[in-house]
């Protein structure tokens, strides 16, 4: 087995024309935009790597892969002193992703045609500080929420507007002990309790989360954890509501902030509560003033 002489990919090397590097570095920008779809990464989040590496090179004036540490001392030290944080995050951060494609992909193909070793110029000494882990999040004890909840419920009883009140503890009871989201909550109508499904009934949520665009995701949620009674009250509730409401509005399961209640609903003759453009308006002067 014969010896081969080992070249050094740092020793210098005739580089390619300007046209070659040119089309070699649009070729290879493509192809990153093209691994990071392949990532599953949206498009907004590749348009805006896009960006940032288009400023920095044309803050440079020349292909990335020809900087170096102390051009990003400079960059991010001087250009970039007053900027934002996120900003300088942001733009470092796309820098570290190239860098990461070139080297593995394209290294030693850079080595080959213009003689330069792609290497992070953003290392421990000069990276944008600020980024650091997030903070650790303790959920609060069963006691705890139970003490939430029954504090809230006692409210109801002297709250100025029954309705809302009831509406918001109703809501919030739910997204704690069933886990529901906000908007699947607020979308939820009086048809979407089906007490005929499962042991304690189920709820329909026909706007759930969709993923990448795909629209909303109907699922089936059992009320558990005693949610069946109190979605029959929040029924109830609102059935007291929508006596004088339109049908459009009638089948939320929670009654709109603009309908007020004080109390049981009042007896014959006596107003119930409605929206606010259906209640009885008394007459004016033409000058503004009530007779």
């Amino acid at each position: 087995m014969g010896l081969a002489v080992v070249r050094g990919m740092r020793e210098a090397r005739v580089p390619e024309g300007p046209e070659a590097v040119a089309a070699f570095e649009t070729d290879v920008l493509a192809g990153f935009v093209l691994a990071r779809a392949a990532a599953g990464l949206s498009d907004r989040t590749i348009s805006g790597d896009v960006s940032n590496l288009e400023q920095v090179r044309a803050w440079f004036g020349r292909p990335l892969w020809e900087m170096g540490p102390a051009d990003a001392d400079e960059y991010f030290g001087r250009v970039m002193r007053a900027a934002a944080r996120n900003t300088r995050l942001a733009r470092a951060q796309a820098l570290k992703t190239w860098f990461a494609f070139l080297e593995l992909r394209h290294k030693a193909e850079i080595c080959r045609l213009t003689g330069h070793v792609a290497e992070c110029p953003v290392d421990e000494m000069n990276r944008p500080r600020g980024g650091g882990r997030a903070a650790l999040r303790i959920p609060p004890e069963a006691g705890q929420v139970g003490r939430l909840f029954a504090g809230w419920r006692e409210e109801l009883a002297t709250c100025r507007k029954f309705a809302p009140s009831a509406r918001n503890y109703a809501a919030a009871r739910l997204m704690s002990e069933v886990g529901l989201r906000v908007n699947e909550a607020r979308c939820l109508d009086l048809d979407d309790v089906r007490w005929d499904l499962g042991r304690f009934g189920k709820l329909h949520v026909r706007h759930g989360k969709g993923a990448r665009g795909s629209g909303p995701r109907e699922r089936m949620v059992p009320l558990i954890n005693g949610q069946g009674g109190r979605c029959g009250g929040s029924s109830r509730t609102c059935g007291a509501c929508s006596a004088t409401t339109s049908p459009v509005t009638a089948p939320r399961c929670c009654p709109a902030s603009g309908m007020t209640r004080t109390g049981p609903p009042r007896g014959p003759g006596q107003r119930r509560c409605g929206p606010a453009w259906q209640r009885p308006r008394r007459p004016t002067c033409r000058n503004g003033t009530r007779p």
